[in-house]
């Protein structure tokens, strides 16, 4: 038996619930900070049987869209339980190479795709933001909707002044007051996810206040990701923080256990948010 439906909102012509399932939990892809061993925690809790029930959990509680690199775990679920949860797919193109990724996911049944935000970030910081409007086209041209992450706010700045019209961006928000939080004086532009020794994976929103104020005025729907900063953040703050400021969309990784709390949250922070400054995108 289903819970109650969580609100949704249509990118192109695809229906989203506004509270999206991520796949880094399954992957084992984790922001340890400075606990080496919790991608090795990840994995071992992530049996394949694990994430067949989580992704049962999440239909049951009103999600019905995905969120991840790759699609076999789904189509699995979809296989044997029946499960009827889409999947937009994270893609990853290359400087030389912008299509064979995207043609993956095309291949194995995608309903959107985006390229990830660490690869917007540095086509950005490279000054190719002519790769991502080839890829946003490309996409399009398959029939999926389109779209375009980053965690530096110069990527839909970037993109917006191109003229460059995904269908949908990824972009994180969180608030920066937790413990863990990397100083102000000490945060720098694109560090994120790019594998820089500065970058201490405890911060992936360094200038909320400026993205909420530019993706205020932005007619695009918007996807907010890290919106907790990889656990940092509870969800009852976490979830209000990004709808009350602009999000249309929130992509949460959620284990088993957190799904159906998460769903209540989401929801209550859904309607409590009618009143933001930025209308409803999506």
């Amino acid at each position: 038996m289903s819970d109650a439906p969580i609100p949704s909102g249509k990118i192109g012509n695809v229906t989203v619930n506004r509270l999206i399932i991520g796949g880094n939990q399954f992957s084992g892809w984790s922001h340890s900070r400075d606990l080496l061993y919790l991608r090795d925690l990840f994995k071992a809790y992530a049996s394949e049987e694990r994430i067949l029930q989580t992704l049962q959990v999440a239909e049951q509680s009103g999600v019905n869209t995905m969120i991840s690199g790759a699609s076999a775990h789904l189509n699995k679920y979809r296989k044997e339980r029946g499960g009827q949860i889409q999947w937009i797919a994270q893609v990853h193109p290359k400087t030389t190479d912008v299509t064979t990724n995207i043609k993956h996911a095309i291949d194995a049944g995608a309903v959107g795709a985006y390229v990830q935000g660490g690869v917007g970030d540095s086509f950005v910081k490279g000054g190719r933001v002519d790769l991502l409007g080839k890829a946003v086209d490309f996409i399009k041209a398959n029939g999926l909707i389109a779209g375009i992450g980053g965690h530096s706010i110069e990527v839909p700045v970037a993109v917006e002044k191109a003229g460059i019209k995904p269908d949908f961006y990824m972009k994180t928000l969180h608030h920066d007051n937790y413990w863990s939080a990397t100083p102000k004086q000490h945060r720098v532009d694109f560090n994120v996810d790019s594998g820089s020794p500065h970058d201490h994976d405890n911060i992936w929103a360094i200038t909320p206040k400026k993205t909420i104020e530019f993706m205020r005025n932005v007619s695009t729907p918007w996807i907010a990701f890290k919106v907790l900063a990889a656990g940092a953040i509870h969800p009852s703050e976490g979830f209000k923080y990004a709808f009350d400021n602009g999000a249309d969309f929130i992509c949460v990784g959620m284990f088993d256990f957190q799904i159906r709390e998460d769903a209540i949250i989401a929801r209550d922070a859904i309607a409590k948010a009618a009143d933001r400054p930025r209308p409803w995108r999506a």
